[in-house]
Order: C-alpha cells, then structure tokens, then sequence
C-alpha cells in the first residue's frame, strides 16, 4: 500500500498569530470563525503574514457498479454526461470556480466511457467503473492503491506548479452509497443512519438503498476496520483517488478545503490512514445529505457553511473559498489597535 507521512501541525506560532488575530481593531472572537481559520493558514504556512496561491479544484469522476441494484434514480451514463458538461464549462462547478477565480481540473478516475483525447480532461482511469460491491469487493487492493498513488501525484503536480489551497470534489451516480458503507463501517454507526436520499430517491427508493446497503455490509462481513481494505470493498475510483490526493496534499503542508458528504467520506478514510491529515482541513459546509452531520461531528469539524447543498462536484468548497480569503486579509491587512490609534478596551 501506498505510504504517506504526513506532519502535525507545528504550534510554535500559535502564541504569536493568537496575539496578531487579537490586537486586530475589533473585539476579540467578533470575527467568529473567520478567526480560528486565520490561525489555522497561519500555522499550515508557518507566517504571520499567509498568502493564498493558485487556489485548485480537482474533481474526480467515477463510476460505480452498486448502481445495477437501484441505489440511484438516475442511470449510471450520468456520470459521463456530467463529465462532458464539466469540459464544456456548463455546470455548477464550473460557474462558481470562474466566479472565485478557482482552476478546476477533471479527472477521469474509472468512469465507463471512453472519452475524446482532445479535451482538458485528465486521463487516470483505473477501470470502467467499480464491481457491483453487492456481490463483490468494489475494486482489488492493488486497483485501490494505483488509484491512491495517482491522486497523490496529481495533488503533488498542482502543488509543484504553485497551487497552496485545493479543494475536493466529485462526481459518480451511485458515490452516497459507498460513502454511506464506508462511513458506517469506519465509524461503527448503523448503515440505516448513514443513508441518504442522494440525488432525489423518493421513501421507496430511499427504503430500497438501505436494503441494498444493509445486505451488501452483511455479504462482505469484514472483520477488520482497517482503512485501505474497506475502501477497496466499497469505494468508488473516484473516492480511492481523492483520498490519495488529500493524503499527497497535506504531506505537502498545504490547506485542504473538504467539500460535502462523499468528500468528507473519503477523508475519514485519509484520517484512518493518516490522522493528521485533519490538522490541513477546513470543512466548507455541511451537505443536506442525512448523514453529513453525524459524519462531520465524528471528525469534530465545524464547517463553515450550512445553507442545504447536497450537489457535490465540489460546489460547496469553491463558495466557501472566498471566506478563507477574507480570513488571510483580516489577518494582513486589517489595522491593530496601537497601528490605527484606536484604544483598547479597559480591563476592570
């Protein structure tokens, strides 16, 4: 298996941008989370003074075979033709990246299609889509750490070239399912609490998802927990990937912007690997998909975000990028009380 080594944050600034955040002309705390972020860039960077470069957005696409048993209403060919409205600049993601001024890059990661070789899109496809994990581990352990190992390389690319904030994001009909397995098998929380409505099951469809779920966690009977090997029974290509590119990433000490539920479900995968993975991370908002709650106050994150996305794609990331910007101003361009002459307030 791929190996990452992935350093703790270093504290010793902390004292210092602690006394810079607090001196800044405001009462302190009145920036609420925008704070503790600035202080989190600030030791990812190990400055007083952090600057945000080539902000990057990787999304991964993949397809998955659990999608034959009805996990989602829509057919698998979404996911190519999703794909092709990434490359020709029409969906979400695409909007809110020019918007924010974020690149987007997207990755074929085992999506079944055969695309063109004219386009933008980056070719790392592992497969034509995963087996259907209801009858068979979802990919083999080597196709899981290819796939880990070329998500690493292509964060550590975009870092070579000057990027020093990615966000994360994917697409993949049937991808909430394997989220929803890996999370209850990595977390010990009942599949039935981890299954969402996805991209719109109606309450039969809905029913129908944790009976497949329920049967699939059943089939397999794992008796270990241990990451890669669950990973590689119920995760997606894409998944797979992502995980290798966040663990690449934050080996790199670079900030991580975690987008929604299938996003996060692949970084609880990279903290079982790697916990301090977590110390990179600022968690961009909390999806509408059911389990994202319990899921994110598994991993004790507080996102910033909570205005009922439940896209994916990497959506929620990009909106929330302009709040991370807003944190590194403050911190450099905002006056001080002694800077700006404004009095302090008086301690009784």
């Amino acid at each position: 298996m791929t190996q990452f080594s992935i350093t703790p944050l270093n504290t010793t600034l902390k004292d210092a941008l602690t006394h810079k955040i607090n001196y800044k002309t405001k009462p302190q705390g009145a920036l609420g989370q925008l704070e503790a972020i600035a202080l989190q860039v600030g030791l990812i960077q190990q400055t007083l003074t952090p600057q945000l470069k080539q902000p990057t957005m990787l999304v991964f696409a993949g397809d998955h075979g659990i999608t034959q048993s009805g996990v989602s209403p829509y057919p698998q060919a979404v996911t190519a033709q999703m794909v092709l409205n990434f490359l020709a600049g029409g969906a979400a993601i695409n909007v809110f990246s020019r918007q924010v001024g974020m690149q987007l890059r997207v990755i074929d990661a085992g999506v079944n299609h055969v695309f063109a070789s004219d386009t933008c899109l980056i070719d790392a496809k592992i497969g034509m889509g995963t087996a259907n994990f209801l009858e068979y581990p979802a990919m083999t352990l080597a196709q899981c750490d290819v796939a880990m190992t070329r998500g690493a390389e292509l964060a550590r690319s975009e870092i070579a070239a000057g990027c020093n904030i990615m966000g994360f994001g994917e697409m993949g009909i049937g991808n909430t399912s394997s989220a929803s397995c890996l999370m209850s098998v990595l977390t010990g929380i009942p599949i039935t609490q981890c299954v969402g409505r996805g991209t719109g099951l109606d309450d039969a469809g809905l029913a129908n998802k944790i009976h497949v779920l329920t049967q699939a966690i059943q089939h397999h009977a794992l008796q270990t927990t241990e990451a890669h090997i669950v990973l590689s029974t119920f995760g997606g290509f894409e998944i797979a990937m992502m995980v290798g590119a966040m663990l690449g990433a934050a080996e790199q000490e670079i900030v991580l912007l975690i987008d929604g539920f299938i996003a996060t479900a692949a970084l609880l995968v990279a903290s079982k690997l790697e916990p301090a993975v977590l110390d990179y991370c600022i968690f961009a908002h909390r999806s509408d998909e059911h389990a994202h709650k319990a899921l994110l106050d598994y991993l004790g994150a507080t996102p910033l975000l909570d205005i009922g996305l439940r896209l994916g794609e990497g959506t929620g990331a990009v909106l929330a990028y302009p709040l991370v910007q807003s944190a590194v101003n403050f911190l450099n361009e905002m006056a001080s009380f002694e800077s700006a002459g404004v009095s302090e307030r008086e301690l009784s």
